[in-house]
Formats: C-alpha cells, structure tokens, sequence
C-alpha cells in the first residue's frame, strides 16, 4: 500500500497534482508538524511563499486522544458536537479547552514564523498536510486562512480516505488529493519514511525556503 518513498516525495507529487491549476502567487501553508516537509516542496515547485498555519485538535474530557474539534491560532473553532455531547464535554469545557488550545497554536505558530508569514488577504493560498485522516485540525485551518482574508483556499493532500475528502470539499473552495483511498488505517501507512517531524525540522524548512527566496 506504500506510496510515498518520504514526505518530500509526497510534496513533488502533490505539487504535479496542483500544476493543471495554474496558482499565481501562491501562499503555501503546511500544518506542522509533518505537513511542512511536504508544503516546502509544493512551494518550491509552485514557486510560492511557503509559511505554516498551527491548529490543535480539542482533547476530550479524560480521553485527551479523543478529538472533539480543533481550534486555529486565531481561535476559529470547528467542534463536532455529536462527538462532545457523547464524551461529556459541555459548553463550559468546550470553551475553556478551545481558549487553551488556541493560545498554543498562537505561541507556536509565532515560534515558527509569525513574524515572517506573509499576508494571506486577497490571495489564493494553499494549506498542505503530509495525509488527512478525520480532518478536524484541516478543517479548523481552513477556517481561519479563510477568515484571514484569502481570496481562494485549496487544500492539498498527498492521501485521505473518500469520506473525509468530501467533508474538506463543504470547507475549501478546492481539495486536492491524488490518492484517495477506500481502505485507509493511517496516514503512516502510505510512506517508506514516516518519522516523527521534530520543531527543529520545521524551522529549519522554512528558513532554508525563506533563504531560497531571497537568492532568487
């Protein structure tokens, strides 16, 4: 069932799925960790700004593996709340948890390149992820890239399952993902190389694309 030799692989094929599009300027979002190996290629490919969008999955009370939602750097939220009723999250622990979350995304998206991410307002910005499993912190980023001002957002993924491709198709003006697959246990599944991507990887991606850039 493998597919992809390492993230980067999964990027220069995501980024040959993107082509037929024609993005101009494009803004190259990837959420960390794991999807910012892949974003950097699609950027280097696209020749676009490649940056990070952090969302964090909401825990549920006493099952912190358990998502219930997941919340962006700027508090824009998307909670499944047939999930939350069913785990005992009430609205008091709803909103306590998304307000925690969101400050963690706030403190690491700044940590990573807050003060370097250029503007998405008026632009077509793409959010890439190493794979999409149930979607909820893609869903969350969506919301908020779409609530800071883009013009148009497209998702790309190297591998998800159908349904949670469809739910992404109600959120984003355009999903990209060239293997959509019916039987899917994990995203790790699909690559050689799936290690765990480490802050120090991240940072170092995004200087070494923000390096290239400059050069050019």
């Amino acid at each position: 069932m493998t597919l992809f030799r390492d993230r980067a692989d999964a990027g220069r094929q995501l980024a040959k799925a993107l082509q037929p599009l024609h993005i101009e300027h494009a803004l190259v979002l990837g959420i960390p960790r794991g999807g910012v190996p892949v974003a950097a290629e699609v950027a280097r490919t696209l020749g676009g700004d490649l940056g990070v969008v952090v969302a964090r999955k909401l825990r549920a009370p006493n099952q912190p593996e358990l998502a219930i939602g997941a919340v962006a750097a700027d508090g824009t939220a998307w909670v499944n709340l047939p999930l939350a009723r069913e785990a005992d999250a009430d609205d008091d622990y709803i909103a306590r948890e998304t307000a925690f979350q969101s400050e963690q995304a706030r403190e690491r998206e700044e940590a990573f390149d807050g003060r370097r991410r250029p503007s998405a307002i008026g632009r077509t910005v793409v959010i890439v992820d190493d794979g999409l499993a149930t979607g909820a912190t893609a869903l969350a980023a969506i919301r908020a890239v779409k609530a800071g001002g883009a013009a148009k957002v497209i998702l790309a993924v190297p591998v998800a399952p159908p349904e949670s491709v469809e739910r992404m198709r109600q959120e984003a003006d355009e999903v990209v993902c060239p293997c959509v697959e019916e039987d899917f246990f994990a995203i790790g599944e699909f690559y050689v190389d799936f290690h765990p991507v480490e802050d120090a990887e991240v940072r170092q991606t995004l200087n070494l694309a923000a390096q290239r850039k400059v050069s050019l």
